[in-house]
């Protein structure tokens, strides 16, 4: 299973971060503003360069004076830090090195952490000696750029790709990590309880030195499995209003090294848009999910019930099709001994292998019952298909002309294959290429 290096931009405010981060990730996902403090929330997206996948983080601005949200912003900035693997430091070039700069340096001293240092909104490609005058900050040479024309961008992904390591591969089926993660309060720290007990078969309890996380490790039917609980995110004098968006790096960081991911909300609630970013995020890295609706018995229930709140739990996670969904009480136990028969479920699905002319042939029964429409000025016809080895099953059609492959007959094709071979829980991965 690999896992990408997390990198997190982090400066004092308008500096320039999130039009950075903007142009890194190639799309305009975080709010740039002129006024200072804008971004207070982490961004974070997958971005790429020389085929190296990474986890970029935007953070709001660190500083020493007194402002509303403050001391929030600098709270999330270090959980930023904390987490990263690498660090781009950004300092403004027209304002020059100022106190709150040095004061920033000062925690990236600390962190024993690859540092970028970048000089932002430098657009004279001549005085490159001008460099040389942001080394007092003891971060080495800087990287002088405009994020905003996109100078320079291209050497500090350089750079980028060669301090963060290479994404780590792990296959031992005594490695298996389920992540359990979700919102604060949906009922995380009793359902690991309530699951440590019901095994009975605890090795080992081995605090997170980061990530404030606990790796339990345990043994069911036969085999081992290492529990992540994101539980001990929250210290207790570090608490402030809306805690909530504090937790997603933590929550990412998490479902990055996972196998498979625990989603819990809190059934008695309506489900919230942290829980909707927090499935996502599990999502777009294509882990399988198990969406686990606890506190049951919180909800007063007839005959209806179950099947109205699945009803609202598939409308909010419309993405998440393929995720089961477990209805748990974790105080009274209630079904909390299911859920690892479903993630066994799931490894059964990560495992199974279709033989290329079973495929073919469910491939080509689905053209005929359904043919691809015409699209951009052609029809898609699939000439053959395989299985090829993945953590998760990935599928690669090869096709007269990967043009004329519309999303929704792409999405006809993983269903058909879903369905004809039983995968449940898991995503799938659909590759197509064009036959030459």
């Amino acid at each position: 299973m690999s896992k990408k290096s997390i990198v997190a931009i982090v400066g004092r405010p308008n500096v320039g971060k999130s039009t950075l981060f903007n142009r890194i990730i190639k799309e305009r996902k975080a709010i740039v503003d002129d006024t200072p403090g804008v971004t207070r929330d982490r961004l974070y997206a997958v971005a790429e360069w020389l085929n190296r996948e990474f986890i970029l983080v935007d953070t709001g601005g660190i500083t020493l004076q007194e402002t509303d949200f403050s001391k929030e912003i600098r709270m999330q900035s270090e959980i930023a830090i904390e987490e990263a693997d690498a660090i781009i430091f950004v300092i403004d070039y027209k304002r020059g090195i100022e106190e709150d700069d040095k004061q920033v340096a000062k925690i990236l001293y600390k962190t024993k952490k690859p540092i970028i240092l970048i000089v932002n909104k430098y657009d004279n490609k001549t005085q490159i000696d001008e460099a040389y005058n942001f080394m007092t900050l003891g971060l080495g040479m800087p990287i002088m750029i405009s994020a905003e024309h996109g100078i320079g961008v291209g050497d500090l992904l350089d750079k980028t790709i060669e301090v963060i390591k290479k994404p780590e591969v792990t296959e031992s089926e005594n490695d298996f990590r389920v992540a359990i993660v979700g919102k604060p309060n949906v009922g995380k720290s009793s359902l690991v309880n309530a699951i440590l007990n019901e095994k009975r078969m605890i090795v080992s309890n081995v605090p997170g030195t980061t990530t404030d996380s606990v790796d339990s490790s345990f043994v069911y039917k036969n085999n081992e499995y290492t529990l992540v609980d994101t539980a001990g995110m929250r210290k207790k004098g570090r608490i402030f209003e809306n805690l909530e968006k504090y937790s997603y790096l933590r929550s990412i960081s998490t479902i990055n090294k996972a196998d498979v991911v625990l989603l819990v909300i809190d059934i008695s609630q309506p489900v919230t848009d942290h829980d909707t970013n927090i499935g996502g995020f599990a999502f777009e890295e294509k882990k399988p999910i198990l969406i686990i609706a606890n506190k049951w018995d919180l909800v007063d229930k007839n005959s209806t019930t179950i099947l109205k709140k699945e009803e609202e739990i598939r409308a909010y996670f419309k993405y998440l099709k393929y995720a089961e969904i477990i209805f748990t009480s974790a105080i009274e136990k209630q079904r909390v001994h299911k859920i690892f028969d479903l993630v066994e479920g799931i490894k059964i699905s990560l495992k199974k292998r279709v033989r290329t002319s079973v495929l073919n042939e469910i491939i080509n029964k689905a053209q005929l019952l359904n043919p691809a429409p015409n699209h951009n000025g052609g029809r898609l016809k699939i000439l053959y298909s395989s299985q090829v080895d993945a953590y998760i099953p990935t599928f690669v059609l090869f096709v007269n002309d990967v043009n004329y492959m519309h999303f929704s007959y792409k999405r006809y094709i993983e269903n058909q294959i879903r369905n004809q071979f039983a995968f449940k829980g898991v995503p799938i991965n659909i590759i197509v290429r064009e036959r030459t």
